[in-house]
């Protein structure tokens, strides 16, 4: 191994040379002198552990960095339909971690409603024991019935004592009773019976209250007969109405809409009932008048006389006479008793019925029915208290008792009221007449309030104000008081919801989901209150909502950057301890502009169309970029490495930052107070990379120190060294990959010098592997016995797998340096930086071809002992039986080497052994003479059986690479030596004609013409001229001649050479001479048949000069390949020669000769050797 520190790096001859490569400057307290006196004096040496640690958190921290942050998905709230984001990034994380309950909201009892006084407590419950007592209509499925159990629970709410609450109760029944009315609107009425010829009727419809009967009528077998406006009875006299109505009517339709509202006062909710008649209007008597009329009839004796007059135009049972043509078609009727009415109204289709059984009537009609009270002897009646102020008072009351009961902090609550106090409000609510539009707005009102004092679900409120704006549009506008209400609590709420979004970060922090789903839902009810802008006659918002929540929003960016910056990186302290605070504050603001943009900005965007993310990113960003500047202005005169390690992360988060804003489609990162950012970072940053260029070294050199030089694991085949280099190397490319230089001239230089670095640093890991390795006692020792290999030999295939995964690595991490203009334009990489990856990697491999030649060396001796052992194995055993020893012994070599090492280096290994092989076969064929030809055979069958053990069916070295170089030459040597001599000599004139076939002008060219006379028999050879010989004498010309013969000698034994005059002092002769040799045809068409030329240099003193040789093979010559019609000579085209000089594999075919001792080789072999004293070596 001692040779190996002979070897002359490339790479570091080119530093060497290059100036533009050289680390240190040789000028005297120059800049980067003085630059590296202090990274010196600054780090000592170590094992650098520490640094890429800290290096790592650097590389790791911008990992969650990469691309943009997913917009969470959440489930919809409310049934909200979840879209995306209009801004779709491409996801890199989830920032929703935390499901725990959200922070606690600000509450102040302040901000409900006014506290009452004691009277107005009094009268309030004097109110709500009232609506109790005397309360009517049937109660729902869900409400309560009981009233012993409803004014308990009123006793509750009102924290009276029992004394009180019978007190109570007993002036409240002493009380008149209230006045009842029933609110009927008439609706629709679908599928009635058709009473006109065209296929239609004209509906309308009278309706009235009919008051109670009297005593219950004993049966009778009369059939039923019911109650009709326009119907009298001869055997009972007709009920009375009170008040009838009529309706519009609707002509030529079966399916009529009305939509006419009607109030009924009703003496006894008990026993009074709701009648309706419709009829197919036929007569020609004004409807409004008839039922004027009608209502004018006082008594029973009036009414009975009316209807008299009546029911003589009233057809019986629906048919008709002659003289009735302009009498109304009775379509149905329908009773409803009040006190089936439900104490929340109905609205649904009741079914038509008919006056008798004899009637026939068809379809439904459709009534809103509503029970409600129109005088009440309560004391806030009296003081002229309106239903919707006390139902206010009641509800903010009963909501307070109910969220009591709840849990202490429990801000989930969505108003979900009990069985007794939804009865109480319903029964209020429903005598005190509130429309739907005004329970919704008193809901709002009272939970809104309630909301600020003590924090309920977001869901719950925006539910109240989607129900609101249901019952806005069907409604009429509310009465002024009432409105101006309503808009006193939009101002209040949507005050609290902006002081909510000025601390958003802390109430709504974004790694806490239900903290981020309370805040979808807040802006949903935010922007509810903008959409009953516009229905208000007083606007309750001064200005535009969006334009508060922008304002709000900057304001909170704002307050809480300068908390921020006050804890983290207060201005008072030290440039070096600022800068600590700075990275961390830099940080935090990254990740909350990640949070903006995958957890806000889509809120804010898709409710509110407020772009969040793009506020706060200019303004968070500009912040940032003002204390860096200040900062790096003042750390820059007294650099240190330690400021420029800070500088540079911080110089790293706000490139992030930077690159943040132009990964977005459409945004300009050059806009931003960021861009240029990176200038006043620089020196810090090449500073920084001097120190990793040594620390770098230093964790090299460590980690050879500790390397055992044995594999880390049997996958990888490497030691720790490998394993920690590779990882360096990694490092130092994720690094540059994370600084992403934005100049392009800066990041070049940057690129490079660093290249330079990584090289220098590679090399000099190999350098102490190297020394490592031959410090090891048993670097010299001859391998033992194949069962109990010696440490040397494992030692140096660790070697050799360190060696390859340090070239991969570095090869790798070197391709990652490309900067950022170069990856831009094309996608191979720059010149310089390219040629430092190609010096590198020849360095390696040379450096890998050293080891594998030490490791093939220790198995010369007993691979030339298996081959010596083939050699003399006796001709009577087997071939197999011969070479099954050397097989025997690569076979268990082999196997410890796949072992120990990885699958390129084992390729190594495999194509030097090859090489051993092959060489160590020729140097045994060299060795034996005279023998048989089965001792060329077995040698033969040796060579094959290697090919296909080295190949192992695809799995070891390619035939390609088994089947080129010194194979050739051996298969060649083992082919002649089983040839004859003539065949030898054939070999040797073919190999002439391959090699003319090669296109070489390097000794000049010879043009010549040939055929066939077949009617003389005889070969006319045409000499024409030559062109650039090579010039051989001193006065740099020559006297050449040619010579011309046919070969092989033992095909035309009788035929002499010719040749041509000697043309004097001259590169290009013409010659034009014409010979013959008279030969047969069939010898011209024999193999290895050809003409030989051979250009001389006469000299008159001394031996002539070869000046080069051509060969034209006679196969193809005109007239021998096909013979010409009638045997008339023709000559050929000019033929153009190119001429050369003997290669190997010419001589090969010689040295076989002459180890021939036949008198025909011998006498082949003379010739030829006279010829080559004439020969000189190559120009």
């Amino acid at each position: 191994m001692s040779t190996l520190l002979e070897i002359k790096s490339s790479v570091l001859r080119q530093v060497q040379v290059c100036p533009s490569f050289r680390r240190r400057a040789e000028e005297p307290g120059s800049a980067s002198a003085d630059a590296q006196e202090a990274v010196v004096g600054a780090w000592k040496p170590g094992d650098g552990v520490e640094f890429f640690a800290q290096m790592r958190a650097i590389v790791r921290k911008g990992e969650g960095r990469q691309g943009l942050p997913c917009p969470e998905v959440r489930a919809p709230c409310c049934g909200a339909p979840a879209g995306p984001h209009p801004l779709t990034p491409a996801p890199s994380q989830v920032l929703l971690r935390s499901g725990s309950p959200a922070p606690a909201e600000p509450v102040d009892p302040n901000r409900g409603l006014r506290a009452l006084t004691q009277e107005e407590v009094e009268m309030l419950y004097e109110e709500a024991l009232y609506t109790v007592l005397y309360r009517a209509g049937t109660m729902g499925p869900d409400q309560v019935d009981d009233e012993d159990a409803l004014l308990g629970y009123l006793r509750q709410v009102f924290g009276t004592s029992p004394e009180e609450h019978g007190e109570a109760i007993e002036r409240v029944k002493k009380a008149k009773a209230p006045t009842y009315a029933l609110k009927v609107s008439v609706m629709r009425a679908k599928n009635l019976l058709a009473k006109d010829p065209n296929g239609f009727s004209d509906p309308y419809c009278m309706l009235g209250i009919l008051p109670a009967s009297g005593a219950p009528r004993e049966p009778s077998g009369q059939k039923e007969q019911r109650f009709g406006f326009r119907k009298s009875s001869r055997r009972s006299g007709p009920r009375p109405a009170r008040c009838i109505q009529v309706t519009e009517v609707k002509s030529s339709t079966l399916n009529p809409e009305w939509k006419e509202h009607f109030l009924f006062e009703i003496q006894d909710v008990h026993t009074d009932q709701l009648h309706l008649d419709i009829w197919d209007h036929d007569d020609d008597v004004s409807l409004a008048e008839a039922c004027r009329k009608l209502n004018e009839v006082i008594g029973l004796k009036g009414m009975s006389r009316y209807f008299k007059q009546i029911v003589k135009s009233a057809r019986a049972n629906g048919t008709a006479g002659p003289a009735e043509d302009h009498t109304d078609d009775f379509l149905g009727c329908l009773n409803v008793p009040v006190r089936e009415v439900p104490v929340a109204g109905v609205d649904r289709w009741f079914k038509l019925e008919p006056r008798s059984s004899a009637s026939r009537v068809q379809g439904d009609c459709h009534l809103v029915l509503k029970l409600v009270t129109t005088q009440r002897d309560t004391v806030m009646s009296q003081r002229g208290r309106s239903g919707f102020l006390s139902y206010l008072l009641l509800l903010s009351r009963v909501l307070r008792f109910e969220h009591r009961a709840q849990e202490p902090d429990s801000s989930s609550w969505r108003g979900e009221l009990s069985g007794p106090g939804t009865t109480v409000l319903c029964l209020h609510g429903a005598q005190s007449d509130l429309s739907p539009l005004q329970l919704a707005v008193l809901h709002w009102q009272v939970s809104s309030r309630h909301h600020q004092t003590r924090t309920l679900d977001y869901g719950y409120l925006l539910g109240l104000l989607e129900d609101m704006q249901a019952h806005w549009e069907e409604a009429a506008s509310l009465p002024q008081e009432q409105e101006e209400s309503l808009a006193d609590s939009f101002s209040a709420f949507s005050e609290f919801g902006l002081r909510l979004l000025r601390q958003l970060r802390h109430y709504f922090p974004a790694t806490n989901s239900t903290a981020v789903s309370r805040l979808e839902l807040l802006l949903k009810c935010l922007d509810k209150l903008q959409l009953f802008q516009p229905s208000f006659e007083i606007c309750p918002f001064e200005t535009e909502l969006s334009m508060d929540i922008a304002a709000a929003l900057k304001r909170g960016n704002h307050d809480w950057y300068n908390r921020l910056l006050s804890a983290k990186s207060p201005r008072e302290q030290p440039g070096p301890q600022r800068l600590a605070g700075l990275v961390k504050l830099a940080d935090t603001v990254y990740e909350d502009l990640q949070s903006c943009y995958g957890i806000y900005a889509s809120l804010f965007h898709s409710i509110l169309k407020v772009d969040f993310f793009t506020l706060t990113f200019r303004q968070l960003e500009r912040l940032v970029a003002e204390e860096a500047w200040v900062l790096t202005e003042e750390l820059s005169p007294r650099m240190t490495p330690e400021v420029a390690s800070g500088l540079l992360e911080l110089y790293l988060t706000l490139a992030d930052t930077q690159r943040f804003w132009g990964c977005i489609p459409g945004r300009d990162s050059r806009s931003l107070a960021l861009a240029g950012i990176h200038v006043p970072f620089l020196p810090a940053v090449k500073l920084w990379l001097q120190v990793l260029r040594d620390q770098v070294k230093w964790r090299l050199q460590g980690a050879v120190e500790v390397d055992t030089l044995e594999p880390v694991d049997a996958s990888s085949k490497h030691s720790s060294s490998a394993a920690t280099a590779s990882l360096c190397f990694s490092h130092v490319q994720e690094l540059w990959a994370r600084l992403a230089w934005p100049d392009a001239a800066q990041a070049q230089g940057l690129g490079l010098q660093l290249s330079q670095d990584m090289c220098e640093a590679t090399l000099l890991y190999v350098e102490l592997l190297r020394k490592k390795v031959d410090s090891q006692p048993g670097a010299a020792e001859e391998p033992v016995s194949d069962s109990a290999p010696p440490a040397a030999p494992l030692q140096l295939c660790v070697v050799l797998n360190n060696v390859e995964q340090v070239r991969k690595a570095s090869g790798q991490a070197l391709r990652g340096l490309v900067w950022p203009e170069a990856a831009s334009v094309a996608p191979a990489l720059p010149r310089p930086l390219l040629s430092c990856v190609q010096a590198l990697d020849e360095d390696l491999q040379r450096e890998a071809s050293t080891v594998t030649a030490h490791l093939t060396a220790k198995m010369v001796g007993d691979v030339r002992k298996y081959v010596q052992h083939i050699s003399l194995s006796p001709d009577s055993i087997q071939n197999d039986e011969a070479v099954a020893p050397l097989m025997k012994y690569l076979d268990e070599k082999l196997a410890l080497l796949s072992a120990s090492l990885v699958k390129d280096s084992l390729s190594r290994v495999l194509e030097a052994l090859w090489e051993l092989l092959l060489q160590a076969i020729l140097q045994a064929l060299g060795a034996n003479r005279d023998v048989s030809a089965d001792f060329y055979g077995r040698f033969h069958f040796t060579l094959e059986a290697l090919v296909g053990f080295f190949h192992a069916e695809g799995q070891g070295l390619p035939l390609e690479s088994l089947r080129d170089g010194s194979y050739k030459r051996l298969e060649e040597e083992l082919r002649l030596h089983q040839s004859s001599t003539r065949e030898c000599i054939e070999q040797f004139y073919l190999d002439k004609l391959k090699q003319g076939s090669l296109g070489q002008n390097r000794f000049g060219r010879l043009s010549v013409r040939c055929h066939y006379e077949a009617a003389e028999q005889r070969l006319a050879v045409e000499v024409l001229h030559a062109a650039d010989l090579l010039p051989l004498d001193a006065n740099g010309l020559s006297d050449p001649f040619v010579i011309v013969e046919l070969g092989p000698p033992h095909l035309f034994p009788l035929v002499r050479s010719q040749k041509t005059q000697v043309k004097a002092r001259t590169l290009h002769p013409v010659y034009d001479e014409l010979f013959y040799f008279s030969v047969p045809a069939e010898a011209c068409r024999r193999r290895g048949a050809c003409v030989l030329f051979t250009v001389m240099d006469h000299d008159w003193l001394s031996t002539n000069d070869f000046a080069g040789e051509a060969a034209l093979g006679l196969g193809g010559v005109s007239g021998v390949a096909r013979p010409q019609a009638g045997g008339a000579a023709r000559a050929g085209q000019p033929v153009t020669l190119h001429l050369r000089r003997p290669r190997a594999q010419v001589r090969s075919a010689l040295r076989m000769l002459e180890g021939r001792t036949n008198r025909e080789a011998q006498e082949f072999v003379k010739r030829l050797k006279e010829m080559d004293k004439c020969m000189e070596a190559d120009p």
